[in-house]
């Protein structure tokens, strides 16, 4: 679960959350974030689903089980999520 750990730290601060932030929104306290992210514990499937919920990822890109990280974009409109694809496919484009 040490690469879980790690992925959970890594999208933590990519949101720019704390641990006692990301804990308040999961329901629990800030000490077991910290444990699941050096792996003293293991999150049960229903807290696997809540962080990843929260997150906005896959509970399977948590885990670690899928390497290409997706974006929830539901609740946008039509022409938000085009944007964000036009953005995306140029930002691939810049990176190659």
């Amino acid at each position: 679960m040490i690469e879980f750990g790690n992925r959970l730290r890594g999208l933590r601060k990519e949101r720019n959350l704390t641990q006692k932030q990301l804990a308040e929104l999961v329901g629990v306290q800030n000490s077991i974030i910290s444990f699941y992210e050096v792996g003293d514990r293991i999150p049960s499937p229903e807290m696997i689903i809540k962080l990843a919920k929260v997150l906005h990822v896959s509970s399977d890109y948590l885990l670690g089980l899928e390497k290409a990280e997706s974006l929830d974009i539901s609740g946008l409109t039509e022409n938000d999520k085009s944007l964000l694809r036009a953005l995306a496919e140029r930002l691939r484009e810049k990176n190659q």
